[in-house]
């Protein structure tokens, strides 16, 4: 583009499209407003509002989550940074590329401590991997650029731009230009992948350990090389997207989130552990000491590394990107696997794939609960063809026992610790897939946090359909405080009514119709197909109350 001076706030949104971010999402405020005028005047670039900045953060990182890149989001000042802290976080721990805008009233009024004056840099910066304010104009777009850039770049993560409102009323002449993302798709030596070949060809009991790394660099069919060719079973840690299929019958699921003597449990027997993609481990309560057994060869994967021998030491840590380093110890492994070690590999596999065919045999009758009957019911009308935005937490089991995740893209799930993702989520998800089924579960509890965004997807003809599951309290909560009282030897006895949202009875689906959407209520079984049904035919948004 030509360097022909016109306001920043326009060069601005030019910038923007750019580097491919037409939507932004976000909730007004008036140190914003000549930005927010030159938005409504700006052909093809679309504004998602929220109302609240929680809801828009949260929208923003389904969307991004969903295309694979980098969302926009808008918040107000201080106080609208301040609500989109929460969610902002969920962004940070679980790498959603997020480029974050706030206005103030401008660079003039600094000295004055005025209304609404606070330091967003200070505040953003626990939530984000970077964050300025831009004080010259001369410098607005270059400074985006940067932004979008570390945004995209892994370890990716949520960024920061403070952009006051006299600065972007300014002629800027800077050059439109799309930013620089730097490739990552960088190959370890091959000496460093015939000493990782090394420590780990000998394992007699292997694991692999795998998070959403592997998912970012399209890694899933070199992680299952890999797997089958070491016989190691593999457990997932942070993993929020597909990085291995669910059927696959090497795949063991989580390794839990909460307590780390449970982590421990599952890896302390092995003597071969490959670490791709991820950290270990990210427990709430994690173990102190290195969980691994004494003698345990391990080795690292990950373009991040920082989180490389963060918390246990390894014996080979790899800053390499996963999906060209698995496919190169696939490589190696297949030259130097000896027979004896190959058929020991082959029976392990062997042996697990017995398994997941006996408890297929053996499966448990389908349970007659609300909640079963409409899972089920939504995985035969589907035939599974659906994205999932899972937020059902202590229902999550049973969601991914009717809905497997088992392709890249279908399913996304809740990160970060905190409550209020899945509806917004869906709702991004929805927006960045139109010609997808999406389907967001939340919990009663969870689902409270964001419940406007119901709203959003109505004023914005977005037809994605939410799942409350509804079990009148906050059962984690309840689930975590029983394991609290056997670590401590104390008495089970009623739980803390904190933890209790029976009183008053909410009213899920008069909620979704307040906010122009539709709705109803499962309380018995045979209620269940009926709501799976009238949702699906439904044109827009509708939510579906399913009691537990």
């Amino acid at each position: 583009m030509n360097s022909e001076a016109t306001p920043g706030r326009e060069r601005l949104i030019e910038q923007f499209k750019a580097d491919g971010l037409t939507v932004m999402f976000g909730n007004p405020g008036t140190v914003e407003q000549g930005f927010l005028d030159a938005v409504d005047a700006a052909a093809d670039f679309q504004y998602v509002l929220a109302l609240q900045e929680t809801v828009a953060a949260g929208i923003a990182d389904g969307y991004a989550r969903a295309t694979g890149g980098a969302a926009l989001l808008q918040l107000h000042s201080g106080v609208g940074l301040g609500n989109g802290i929460g969610m902002l976080y969920q962004s940070l721990r679980g790498h959603t590329p997020l480029v974050v805008v706030a206005g103030d009233a401008g660079v003039r009024y600094d000295a004055m401590d005025a209304q609404m004056a606070s330091d967003l840099v200070a505040m953003a910066k626990p939530v984000t991997k970077y964050a300025t304010r831009v004080t010259d104009p001369r410098s607005v777009l270059r400074t985006i650029r940067r932004a979008v850039k570390i945004a995209l770049t892994p370890p990716r993560g949520p960024v920061f731009v403070a952009l006051p409102m006299d600065v972007l009323d300014e002629l800027n002449s800077e050059p439109v230009l799309p930013a620089t993302v730097p490739l990552t798709d960088v190959a370890p030596s091959p000496a460093s992948v015939g000493r990782a070949a090394e420590l780990l060809a000998s394992a007699e009991r292997p694991v692999v350990l795998v998070g959403d790394g592997v998912s970012l660099s399209g890694a899933q069919a070199e992680l299952v090389a890999v797997a089958e060719l070491l016989g190691a079973d593999v457990y997932e840690v942070d993993s929020s997207e597909v990085n291995i299929a669910a059927s696959h019958p090497l795949r063991r699921g989580q390794t839990g989130h909460m307590f780390g003597p449970h982590s421990r449990e599952l890896v302390g027997e092995a003597d071969g552990v490959l670490i791709v993609g991820t950290y270990v481990f990210p427990e709430v309560f994690p173990e102190l000491e290195n969980p691994f057994r004494p003698g345990a060869k391990v080795v690292h994967i990950d373009l991040n590394a920082y989180e490389i021998a963060k918390n246990h030491p390894v014996d080979l840590g790899l800053a390499a990107d996963p999906r060209q380093a698995l496919r190169a110890l696939a490589g190696v492994l297949e030259q130097r696997l000896t027979p004896a070690r190959r058929a020991a590999a082959a029976a392990r596999l062997d042996v697990r794939t017995r398994e997941r065919a006996r408890a297929a045999g053996q499966a448990p009758p389908d349970e007659d609960t609300p909640m079963a009957v409409f899972l089920r019911t939504l995985a035969e009308r589907t035939r599974g063809d659906l994205i999932v935005f899972d937020e059902a937490l202590t229902t999550s089991p049973l969601v991914t026992r009717y809905l497997p995740p088992e392709r890249p893209g279908d399913y996304h799930l809740t990160r970060g610790g905190s409550l209020g993702v899945g509806f917004p989520g869906a709702v991004g998800a929805k927006l960045a897939r139109p010609d997808r089924l999406v389907v967001g579960f939340a919990g009663d509890g969870g689902s409270m946090y964001t419940y406007q965004a119901l709203w959003t997807a109505v004023r914005h003809g977005i037809d994605a359909k939410f799942v409350v599951c509804n079990n009148r309290k906050y059962r984690l909560l309840d689930d975590n405080i029983a394991q609290y009282w056997r670590e401590r030897d104390i008495a089970e006895h009623p739980f803390p009514g904190s933890f209790d949202l029976s009183r008053p009875e909410i009213d899920f689906a008069g909620l979704a119709r307040a906010l122009g959407a539709d709705g109803t209520r499962v309380e018995k079984p045979d209620e269940a197909a009926a709501a799976v049904d009238r949702m699906l035919a439904h044109p827009g948004p509708f939510l579906v109350d399913v009691q537990i």
